[in-house]
């Protein structure tokens, strides 16, 4: 489980295709504490670390199914690309996000970038099966940043980056066409699927 609060901003490295899909992220974690086997977010994709290395700088390898890369942003990785990173939660650790899983839902679309002030503003277009888990001031994960959701038209909904968001996140590279990993809240779907039942 993580809470959306990126701790680190890595890079690719390298990608390969081993089987399934292999890739090298530098980080600044500390490597010495980081196991093999443990979960890092990497763009809000969960996964598990295979290998570890501080040569020539800290990097830990990650494999990636082609389930996760059909699903996720991650078929576009390529060297020199930066990700945002989450190391998983502790018991006791503080929650200044909210509960995130790292099983993305899809892609969402960034169809309009707007600056208001040293913010910015950004529209997303999510797919029309995740729309209706997505609510105005509720949240989503997006490349594995817990936002708070301003507005919803539809299948389009906005949130505001603030000046910290942008500087320690990938966000101040936002634009237009990306697309992003979003992974709805986990109580949204919940409530949804109760309501199947009434």
């Amino acid at each position: 489980m993580f809470t959306g609060i990126v701790t680190d901003v890595g890079r690719i490295v390298e990608t390969k295709v081993t089987g399934d899909l292999r890739a090298r992220i530098a980080t600044r974690y500390d490597v010495g504490g980081i196991d093999i086997g443990a979960s890092i977010a990497c763009d809000g994709v969960c996964l598990t670390v295979v290998a570890l290395g501080a040569e020539p700088e800290n990097w830990f390898d990650v494999e990636i199914s082609a389930e996760t890369v059909s699903k996720t942003n991650v078929g576009a990785w390529a060297a020199g690309k930066r990700v945002n990173l989450e190391r998983a939660l502790k018991v006791g650790d503080e929650l200044g996000g909210h509960i995130v899983s790292g099983h993305v839902d899809g892609l969402a679309e960034v169809v309009s970038v707007r600056h208001e002030g040293g913010s910015v503003r950004v529209t997303f277009r999510a797919p029309e099966a995740l729309a209706r888990f997505i609510a105005p001031k509720g949240s989503v994960a997006l490349n594995g940043t817990s936002l708070t959701v301003n507005e919803v038209s539809g299948a389009e909904f906005g949130v505001n980056l603030i000046p910290h968001t942008q500087e320690v996140t990938t966000w101040g590279e936002v634009a237009v066409g990306d697309q992003v990993n979003l992974e709805v809240d986990t109580m949204a779907r919940y409530v949804a699927r109760l309501r199947e039942y009434d």
